[in-house]
């Protein structure tokens, strides 16, 4: 019977979106992520990845800080951080947050955690 047959499975890759991104956009990707400390917002640039930017410049002025802060869209590089929900907070290569708006308050903990 037909109905019983073997299935033609796909052959599925450990890439995050499926296997539809080419292996140098990944190893791209995974290169700018392990270079240099400092702090990421990452998200298409909607409104809510705004204020979280915003929070965050907010946050480092209040904490004396100097840090710029790199707001990343492509989604090769937002996908290497193990990101699906954004936006989210990068510290030191650390994913520290994602998925919400944090408050300016928020932030602040999170950096004398992160940073001491």
């Amino acid at each position: 019977m037909a109905l019983f047959g073997k299935k033609n499975k796909k052959e599925v890759t450990s890439c995050c979106c499926g296997g539809n991104c080419d292996v140098e956009s990944m190893v791209k990707a995974e290169v700018a992520k392990s270079q240099g400390a400092g702090v990421k917002i990452l998200g298409s640039g909607c409104a809510k990845c705004n204020q979280l930017e915003e929070a965050t410049k907010a946050a480092l002025e209040q904490l004396g800080m100097d840090t710029t802060i790199e707001h990343i869209t492509d989604f090769a590089r937002i996908a290497s951080y193990g990101v699906m929900t954004t936006p989210a907070l990068v510290i030191d290569g650390k994913v520290v947050s994602y998925g919400k708006v944090l408050k300016t308050e928020e932030v602040v903990k999170i950096l004398q955690k992160v940073r001491g």
